[in-house]
């Protein structure tokens, strides 16, 4: 795909204007000021075309591309030259073009084309295990479709394919030491990058509209559901919103529902595809958050697993949130024996007595602004579990 991408992304860049030959008794002055992306040259001549030419060749004599800068600003003001007739003095202020989103932006349909060309490789179910049966789990989040950062929507999208892949694989290995007809498939938020955060800073630097965000979030859920289904009886999948997935925010805070979310949005969709052919998707099962709430739980073979994003707490502070959430006993969370959440972009995985906290890596490969302030990278991923009555036994981080 990186060849078709260069591809999409050529466009036809003007040549660079040559230097005009220079003539010391028209020449008077030429003055230079470069600050970051920004310049300023004065030039002096007989009018004002020969000093737009004067200018240009200015910024060439600076080793600076003329193509890479635009005109923002000038001034211009008459003068009389040493043999009595009037010249032109200008200033031009110049700014440095910088890529747009548009320019910038990936091929979204050949990304689409290339997700849904992706072979769906059933794996087959292999005979019951003489053990009682457990949950197989796929957690996965913070794909933020649209994001420019790390290797862009394309490595995003590639890499969370193949996490899937490389799970449905695990599921075979896992079916030889555990008996296994339930996969649980856990969709965490952000899986767009959306337009609400930050107040809309983050518009710059999201090469896609946020339809094509939802597009290929939506259309990575169906890819799931086509590659399990087929292999147990009974298939969950759970989407809970993420602060990037949040649908509306005016002057940078929400005023809808907090379960007013393109990312259970997604899921919701692909539900509305599966009912349309009932006979084949019986056994699979949808779950999104109830009016106004932002938790999903359900119980995994006697686990109960809660389910939320990760932006109600702060950083280390998970514990005392489930705490707090479990001493309310109308919460599902009072009996919850497995959180599972997204939102840091990094794994934690740590356990306080019976119950266990799962936080899964971001399928993106990093945060530049994170890595800039702190300097780590990411290390972009997936993870898998095997649970039952409350213990879950396996827990293994696919890297992709």
């Amino acid at each position: 795909m990186s060849e078709l991408l260069d591809e999409l992304l050529a466009k036809p860049i003007g040549p660079a204007v040559p230097a005009r030959t220079t003539d010391p008794e028209k020449d008077f002055t030429k003055q230079i000021e470069v600050s970051g992306d920004e310049a300023a040259v004065t030039v002096r001549g007989e009018n004002f075309e020969a000093n737009e030419s004067a200018a240009t060749a200015v910024l060439q004599g600076q080793g600076l591309d003329p193509a890479e800068w635009t005109v923002t600003g000038l001034r211009s003001s008459e003068w009389t030259m040493a043999n009595g007739e009037t010249g032109v003095s200008t200033r031009f202020s110049f700014s440095r073009k910088c890529v747009s989103v548009a320019d910038g932006r990936p091929p979204i349909d050949e990304l689409i084309a290339a997700l849904n060309d992706t072979p769906v490789n059933v794996v087959d179910v292999l005979p019951d295990t003489d053990t009682d049966e457990y949950t197989f789990v796929v957690a996965l989040g913070d794909m933020q479709f649209g994001k420019i950062d790390g290797d862009g929507v394309e490595g995003t999208l590639k890499r969370t394919i193949a996490a899937l892949d490389r799970a449905a694989e695990l599921l075979i290995e896992y079916r030889l030491r555990f008996t296994i007809n339930h996969v649980h498939i856990a969709w965490l938020g952000d899986h767009t990058e959306g337009f609400v955060s930050q107040g809309g800073a983050n518009t710059w630097r999201t090469q896609l509209t946020l339809n094509e965000q939802i597009r290929l979030t939506r259309r990575v859920m169906l890819h799931a559901l086509l590659l399990f289904a087929p292999v147990c009886r009974r298939l969950s999948m759970v989407a809970v919103p993420g602060n990037h997935g949040e649908a509306v925010r005016i002057s940078g805070k929400g005023v809808t529902r907090y379960d007013d979310s393109h990312d259970t949005e997604s899921l919701i969709a692909v539900k509305d595809a599966v009912d349309l052919a009932p006979e084949r998707f019986a056994h699979v099962e949808f779950y999104v958050p109830d009016t106004d709430e932002l938790i999903v739980t359900l119980d995994l073979n006697g686990t109960i697993a809660a389910h939320t994003h990760g932006h109600q707490f702060r950083p280390g502070k998970h514990f005392e949130w489930w705490k707090g959430q479990a001493f309310n006993k109308d919460s599902a969370m009072h009996q919850a024996d497995l959180l599972l959440c997204g939102h840091l972009h990094h794994e934690l995985i740590e356990a306080d007595g019976p119950r266990t906290f799962i936080q899964v890596p971001s399928m993106e490969s990093e945060s530049t602004w994170f890595r800039h302030g702190k300097g780590s990278g990411g290390a972009p991923g997936l993870i898998v579990a095997v649970t039952r009555d409350g213990r879950v036994p396996v827990k293994e981080v696919v890297h992709q």
